[in-house]
Parts: C-alpha cells; structure tokens; sequence
C-alpha cells in the first residue's frame, strides 16, 4: 500500500480520545445526542438603575473612599484629632452609603425598607439622647421609630417598584 492510498485520520486537540470500549462508545454516542446542559441562570441587572443627579461621576466612591481613610489614619494618630478623624470617617461614610441607598430605594431599583428604618431610629435615639429623655423613653421611640419607619418605607418601594416587597 503506497503513502498516498493510506487513510489518514484527523486528529483532535483538548485532549480527545476515541473511544476504545463499547461502553464508552455508547456513552460517547449518548453525550452527544443530549443537549448541552444549561449555564445556570445568571442574575440580571434590573434596566432602571437609579441616575445620580451629577451623572456618571463616581461621587459616592470617591466619598467612601475619604471617609475610609479618615477611618484608618485616625485610629493611629493620638488624641482628639484622632477622635475627630474617626467620627468624620464614620459620618462620611454613612451620609455616602444613605444617599444611594435613598436613591436606589426611591427609584424603586432595590429595597432598603431596613436600613432607611434604622437612619430613622438612630436619628430618634439621638435626638432623645441630647434631649435628656429616661432611657425606656429612648428605646420606645426608636423601636416606634424603627417599626414605623420601615412599614412607610416598605409601602412607598411596593409603589414604586410595580407591587414588589423586594427586589
């Protein structure tokens, strides 16, 4: 038999072999016939994702950010600066983290039924705190505030969002 009557056979990359058993035939045979199975559903970013108001500037990253490393350069520097440098941190970040969590909540993109709730509260517990109220005062406005608070947020997310608890 000459070089050029001889059949020549393709060969595959990936590391393909053919099969050698009639099992593994069937199964081959079998693999090929199913349909591939399904990437498993990926979650799907909802279309109306709230704007912010300054447009695509990543204000509220850049104030996370600050806020972070007031945080961090506080905790080494001695004293009351350090002390004003934490609590700046602290403010920075959560006023940061309420504005989008305002916006995302309002647009009706995600609820934020909770922490809205708890701003409530802790503005209550604070305002009860400089005004000297008794403490069972305190706790029984912030928890009125707290379960108030989330049931009207809760209510004006279900009308924006088309009816949804959650989302």
């Amino acid at each position: 038999m000459s070089a050029s009557g001889r059949r020549r056979r393709k060969r595959r990359g990936d590391g393909y072999r053919a099969p050698v058993t009639r099992r593994e035939t069937r199964e081959a045979r079998a693999a090929a016939d199913s349909p591939a199975p399904k990437a498993p559903p990926r979650r799907r970013e909802h279309p109306d994702r709230p704007r912010a108001p300054w447009g695509s500037f990543p204000l509220v990253e850049i104030v996370i950010l600050i806020g972070l490393v007031l945080l961090l350069v506080g905790f080494f520097v001695a004293e009351v600066r350090g002390t004003i440098m934490i609590l700046a941190g602290i403010s920075l970040v959560a006023l940061a983290t309420l504005e989008l969590t305002i916006r995302e909540h309002f647009s009706g993109y995600r609820s934020h039924s909770s922490v809205l709730a708890g701003a409530v509260t802790v503005f209550v517990l604070g305002l009860g705190f400089f005004l000297a109220w008794p403490v069972p005062v305190q706790l029984g406005a912030g928890a009125a505030a707290f379960i108030a608070g989330f049931y009207l947020f809760r209510e004006a997310f279900k009308r924006r969002s088309g009816g949804l608890g959650f989302r």
